[in-house]
């Protein structure tokens, strides 16, 4: 399974009602997102991908903007 940037781009703006929302915008930093999106997001991340978001993965780094999460999705897979 993968994640396309479209399906991921479509989550941010559809189901988590994120506006003004590109690939390199700071989701966390900004505050866009709080911990229930996050919650969201990882188990759609889960479920689209494949792939298990541990605890410990879940950082700036890897989450704070869509190309991140991309990046971290296509490593993990």
């Amino acid at each position: 399974m993968s994640l396309t940037d479209n399906q991921l781009m479509l989550l941010l703006k559809d189901t988590l009602q994120i506006d003004h929302v590109d690939i390199e915008s700071e989701l966390f930093s900004s505050g866009m997102l709080d911990s229930v999106s996050m919650v969201n997001l990882i188990a759609f991340i889960e479920e689209k991908a494949g792939v298990q978001v541990r605890a410990e993965d879940v950082t700036l780094e890897n989450f704070d903007t869509p190309s991140r999460i991309a990046r971290f999705v296509e490593a993990s897979a």
